[in-house]
């Protein structure tokens, strides 16, 4: 299992939260998701043998928002 804090630009508000928490979730191999909005962060646990950083990554910017 591994985790993960990415910085994520562009979330604002609890829709925010629910898009990210909510689609990211749904991946295969994310155990877990938690969007910090005070931060800017969200943090991502998930079993690498089944998903890689790059989708992760991919899904939270068809979302709209900007991962650094």
């Amino acid at each position: 299992m591994e985790h993960i804090t990415l910085n994520v630009q562009g979330m604002s508000c609890g829709h925010c939260v629910q898009s990210i928490e909510g689609n990211v979730g749904k991946l295969t191999g994310v155990k877990s998701v938690k969007v910090h909005l005070d931060k800017g962060t969200v943090d991502v646990a998930f079993d690498s043998k089944s998903i890689n950083l790059k989708e992760i990554k991919d899904e939270i910017e068809e979302q709209g928002y900007e991962v650094e």
